[in-house]
């Protein structure tokens, strides 16, 4: 997939570029900086950063990579982190936009990338995060690059905690749902879901972007509509067997294509938004019968801004269903009522949470 994000050390990682988070001066930093070239080679590498010279805050240039497993090593130096009131924010865009131009104009078809300034220049991760993935993205919607986001583990990765306290509560609640029926029956579940309806509506603190909080009909059944939906089967009352196997529906490609029409946005738009390869979106246009992972069907149907009930119907076409058992499934279904459909903001979340990573 052109976006991804992994558990690794970056000097580990192969690529055509692997980023440096540099010190202006030609002299080894702190950090990431002095694990590039322990990697790399000390003596090699300090000399060509030496013809180099110093590097201003949000500039990018580039060194052979040595013994790294790249092509090149990619040096910007990131903003530290004072108040946010001196340009941090401006130079951090920068880093992330400059290394990709440069990454671009050396013909790189992949490069590695550490969550610039996060560590020893104390940016905030969470801030560092956001404009890592909208530099990323809005690049990638204009080339053919491989981009990976390199983090030491799950815990590196933090999330707004408006995110994150809005995610976590929409899965204890629905988890919770589903164990009390289970335990207790339907009419524990539906009093305890009308008295958590109330409390919702009053509180309203889980959803994002302003949205206003849910109705009390509405928190009612959200957890009801995370249950095994069958799509759009036909009446099959008085058919033969013969009949109904007659009318079979579109298949998961016929409906997507469909939806692609209509949605107005051309194949390159979806594809990229989706974060799937060029080719294999190639290959599923040419394959009426193709069925995609879970992963793969989800991406299209945020790329294409689905509802749920539309995103479920998609999904049922492909023989894939939502389980209110599934973490994963509940994090795209918070993201997808509360139409959040920034694909790599939507991964953040999900490799956070231990879950795949949409995309194919």
């Amino acid at each position: 997939m052109p976006f991804q994000i992994i558990r690794n050390d970056i000097t580990r990682v192969k690529a055509d570029a692997i980023v440096n988070t540099a010190n202006p001066k030609p002299r080894i930093g702190r950090g990431t900086d002095s694990a590039i070239y322990a990697a790399a080679g000390e003596e090699q590498l300090l000399a060509e950063r030496r013809k180099i010279g110093e590097i201003a805050p949000g500039q990018a240039v580039s060194t052979d990579a040595f013994k790294l497993d790249a092509k090149y090593i990619i040096h910007t130096v990131g903003p530290a982190w004072v108040d946010g009131a001196h340009g941090e924010r401006d130079i951090l865009h920068s880093c992330y936009e400059r290394s990709l131009a440069l990454a671009a104009k050396l013909k790189c078809e992949s490069i590695a990338f550490p969550l610039i300034a996060s560590g020893v220049y104390g940016f905030p991760k969470d801030e560092a995060l956001n404009i890592a993935l909208a530099e990323i993205g809005k690049f990638l919607l204009t080339h053919e690059m491989k981009v990976v986001l390199v983090v030491f583990d799950c815990k590196a990765l933090e999330l707004s905690e408006k995110l994150v306290g809005g995610i976590e509560q929409y899965i204890d609640e629905h988890l919770a749902h589903v164990l009390r029926k289970a335990e207790y029956g339907g009419d524990y579940a539906s009093n305890n879901r009308r008295r958590e309806a109330a409390r919702l509506k009053e509180a309203g603190e889980h959803l994002l972007h302003g949205m206003k909080a849910p109705s009390e009909e509405s928190a009612e059944h959200a957890a009801d509509e995370m249950l095994p939906t069958i799509g759009g089967l036909p009446d099959v009352s008085g058919k033969s067997l013969d009949e109904v196997l007659g009318v079979a529906g579109e298949t998961f490609q016929q409906r997507l294509f469909r939806l692609i029409d209509a949605s107005g946005m051309d194949d390159v738009t979806v594809y990229k938004k989706a974060n799937i390869d060029r080719k294999v979106f190639s290959r599923i246009r040419c394959k009426t019968d193709y069925k995609p992972k879970k992963k793969t069907a989800v991406a299209f149907a945020v790329a294409l801004e689905l509802d749920l009930s539309t995103t479920l119907d998609l999904l049922s076409r492909a023989e894939i269903a939502f389980s209110p058992s599934s973490r994963f499934d509940l994090i795209i279904t918070y993201f997808i009522t509360n139409r959040i459909y920034d694909i790599y903001e939507i991964n953040a979340a999900l490799f956070k949470y231990g879950q795949p990573i949409l995309g194919e």
